[in-house]
């Protein structure tokens, strides 16, 4: 299916590897023009030299670092069509044990920072005549699940989302979202489990997915580019669940 994204100028945060990687090559077999940005510069050339991407080294949890990310996009590309807020991190443990500035912290990454990258990009979207934004958040933000401040943090986004739909809907901007369930990619954490049980990836699949595996990176990319193509003009606010029926919830 021709999804005619191609020439499009896409923005991925978080994606030098994992989902946001898997998205960017997504957006590369339609013919996008795609950067990305990361904090670790080694992951970044590497996905420059595997995928062809420009790339930018940057903390996004910092105020000042977002609007430069912007800048130099919309300088080297001349514009910007799509942005997918993939970045993301899990911090502290339990509600009693992680103090308040663990909180904060991954307020600032996992929301404050998407929101902030929404307002700068969408500016320049409603100046061209049109984008779409996509938010990626988990099933960990519309149930339980996940470490308590990552939930709460991807919780604030789906609800950020359909908020600002409302309002950037008016100018032709879409903003939608993916909450992706148990998604394998060679992390640390996932490396760190089968080097305690080898068995371990199955055992977890069995135990909480229905499809009885976890998902693939390539499986959250078919879904963010339909949801940026005109095939899903009509979706507006919602955040798509993609997570082989691990979520229980009824909607």
């Amino acid at each position: 299916m021709d999804l005619n994204l191609k020439g499009k100028k896409v923005l991925i945060t978080g994606g030098s590897r994992g989902i946001g990687k898997g998205i960017a090559k997504a957006f590369l077999d339609e013919g996008a023009k795609v950067g990305i940005v990361a904090r670790n510069n080694k992951e970044l050339l590497l996905a420059k030299q595997e995928l062809g991407v420009e790339i930018y080294q940057k903390d996004l949890s910092k105020y000042e670092n977002r609007e430069q990310l912007i800048k130099e996009f919309i300088n080297e590309f001349n514009g910007i069509d799509i942005l997918v807020n993939n970045m993301g991190a899990s911090h502290g443990s339990t509600v009693l044990n992680t103090p308040p500035h663990i909180f904060e912290e991954a307020m600032e990454l996992n929301f404050i920072a998407g929101v902030h990258l929404c307002q700068l990009s969408s500016k320049h979207m409603i100046g061209n005549g049109g984008g779409v934004i996509i938010n990626i958040s988990s099933i960990y933000g519309k149930e339980s699940g996940g470490l308590p401040s990552y939930n709460a943090s991807k919780a604030a986004l789906i609800s950020f989302t359909k908020a600002f739909s409302s309002e950037a809907i008016k100018n032709n901007v879409r903003v939608v979202g993916i909450s992706p369930g148990a998604i394998y990619h060679p992390n640390e954490e996932w490396q760190r489990r089968l080097a305690l049980d080898s068995n371990f990836l199955d055992k977890y699949a069995h135990d909480k997915i229905p499809a009885e595996r976890l998902g693939k990176t390539e499986e959250i990319g078919n879904v963010a580019v339909f949801l940026a193509s005109d095939k899903a003009s009509w979706v507006v606010g919602t955040t798509v669940t993609v997570d082989g029926g691990q979520s229980r919830l009824n909607f």
